[in-house]
C-alpha cells in the first residue's frame, strides 16, 4: 500500500527542488522531517509540508503504521513558467523565467 501527496505549481525551480528531494529519498520519515527541518534551503518547508500531508494521507486513509513509513519515491517535474519582460539598453528587451515545480512525495510501509 503505498500513499501519496503532491503539491503543484510551487514557485520554486525545478533545480533548486531536486537538491533538497534528493536528500530525503530512500529515508524513513522521523529521518526525512529532521533532514528537513535543519536543511538551510527555503523549499525545504516547502516539502515538510508535502510529506507530512503524505503521512496524513497514509495514517487516515490508507491506514498505514506511521512508525514503518519510509519516502519510497520522491520526484519533482518541471511545471509552467511564467515569463517576464525587462527593458535593456537601445530599446530591447529580455526575457524572465520564472519557473515551477511539481512535488510528488510517494510513502510505504517496510
Amino acid at each position: 500500500m503505498e500513499a501519496k501527496a503532491i503539491v503543484k505549481y510551487l514557485r520554486v525551480s525545478p533545480q533548486k527542488t531536486r537538491l533538497v528531494v534528493d536528500l530525503i529519498r530512500g529515508k524513513k520519515i522521523d529521518e526525512a522531517l529532521s533532514i528537513l527541518r535543519f536543511n538551510t534551503k527555503a523549499v525545504s518547508r516547502d516539502i515538510t509540508k508535502v510529506v507530512k500531508s503524505a503521512v496524513a494521507n497514509a495514517e487516515n486513509t490508507k491506514k498505514l503504521d506511521v512508525d514503518r513509513l519510509y519516502v519510497k519515491r520522491a520526484f519533482v517535474d518541471p511545471g509552467p513558467v511564467i515569463k517576464r519582460t525587462y527593458s535593456k539598453a537601445m530599446g530591447r528587451g529580455a526575457l524572465i523565467r520564472k519557473r515551477t515545480s511539481h512535488v510528488t512525495i510517494v510513502l510505504d510501509e517496510k
